[in-house]
């Protein structure tokens, strides 16, 4: 009798212990819901690129943790408006503004209407970008110029532009999505890789360069992405879809809010040590 009351009396402690362990979990659990939610709060961040794809998913996702968001894009109105109304939505704060990152004039007003809306710049996400397949047989001047004064010299242009407007006090963050491919080119993709790898180098260089200002710059290295680009070229239920995803410890390609949640986590004081590093964000592939 004595013994089946002490293994009752320590399947009730535990029992109370797991229950116990269960509510702190939970309740851990909410509380980093919550700081990630607000750990952006008064900041403001313009993202190039972002009325779809990856670009919209981080801006979404910045918003989410309380920053201010600046939709940039280059001709599509429509679907930069929907990425505003979302955000608007969920009660974030968001504008989107017609810019492209290859002319200086249309930079300097991307950035001038974002101060005068918000009052402040905090953070540039250097996603605009272009990728076309092309054999070198078929590489053109068009071709080059078209991938490198939008993949890295709009990015330059953008990074001259916001270290103007970081406020010292607050310290400036640069964000620049590269590409799995700047380490790892791939076929038929000789100038797009060659462009992202120039991100690459940008990234480094303007880490050392601007550290002293207190200004951090780090880059994504993102895996092939379900995008409405990935789609429109054809990559999604193709043999490279399938040849990618076996590449891929986790069986499958990334969504772009998988990218967007690294973005958040560059953009935020919680990487306040971390500059100069291009995050490889591939679902474990190595290829």
């Amino acid at each position: 009798m004595n013994n089946k009351r002490s293994i009752i009396v320590v399947l009730s402690v535990v029992v109370l212990h797991v229950t116990a362990t269960t509510v702190n979990l939970n309740e851990t659990l909410a509380l980093m819901k919550d700081q990630q939610r607000g750990n952006l709060d008064g900041r403001v961040a313009i993202v190039t690129g972002s009325s779809k794809g990856i670009g919209a998913a981080i801006a979404k996702h910045l918003a989410l943790a309380g920053s201010s968001v600046v939709i940039n894009y280059l001709s599509s109105q429509q679907d930069a408006d929907r990425v505003v109304n979302d955000i608007a939505s969920r009660g974030g704060k968001a504008i989107s503004v017609q810019a492209d990152v290859r002319e200086e004039a249309d930079i300097k007003r991307l950035f001038t209407i974002a101060k005068a809306t918000y009052g402040r710049i905090d953070i540039l996400v250097n996603n605009a970008g272009v990728y076309e397949f092309r054999s070198i047989e078929n590489v053109t001047v068009e071709h080059y110029h078209k991938h490198f004064s939008v993949n890295v010299l709009g990015l330059i242009l953008c990074c001259r532009e916001a270290v103007k407007y970081f406020d010292p006090a607050t310290n400036g963050t640069i964000i620049n999505i590269a590409s799995v491919v700047s380490a790892s080119p791939a076929p038929q993709l000789s100038v797009y890789s060659a462009s992202k790898a120039a991100v690459d180098a940008i990234t480094v260089a303007l880490a050392r360069e601007l550290g002293p200002r207190k200004i951090r710059v780090n880059a994504i290295r993102p895996g092939t992405t379900i995008t409405e680009g990935t789609r429109a070229a054809g990559l999604i239920g193709s043999s490279f879809e399938a040849q990618i995803i076996a590449q891929t410890p986790f069986g499958r390609l990334a969504q772009p809010d998988d990218i967007a949640r690294v973005a958040v986590f560059l953009a935020s004081d919680d990487s306040a040590w971390v500059s100069g590093e291009s995050l490889r964000v591939s679902g474990g592939s190595v290829n």
